[in-house]
């Protein structure tokens, strides 16, 4: 019975962010479900990228504002706020990545995780 509303807790945490995501045009938007995956730091990702400093601020400020009105709650913790170019936001059992494009490129995250069931969500 708690994993199952945990579960839906997650199902509706994933669908608030994405929502915030799309509302601000976040690109190639993929959820990482790790569940299956021993010894991960959360059980999903979240990744998407935009091309401007401003435009992952503004993702970024989306997915808090959203999740905060419409779950109550706050990201455990929040990193890349200053340089803009990967802003990271954990909520425990769901982590956040919006990338500027380059930096996305660069880290390859998506393929670290290769073994995660993979999903891109789009409008």
């Amino acid at each position: 019975m708690v994993k199952l509303r945990i579960k839906q807790e997650t199902a509706v945490l994933l669908k608030t962010i994405n929502n915030a995501i799309l509302e601000k045009k976040g690109e190639e938007l993929l959820n990482l479900d790790l569940t299956k995956i021993d010894n991960t730091v959360a059980e999903h990702f979240v990744i998407c990228h935009a091309n401007s400093s401003t435009q992952v601020s503004a993702i970024a400020s989306s997915i808090e504002q959203m999740v905060k009105e419409n779950i109550g709650e706050k990201p455990w913790k929040k990193e890349g706020y200053d340089n803009k170019e990967w802003i990271l936001l954990d909520y425990v059992n769901v982590v956040v990545h919006v990338f500027q494009t380059q930096a996305r490129e660069f880290y390859k995250l998506e393929q670290l995780w290769a073994d995660a069931k993979t999903l891109l969500i789009s409008n």
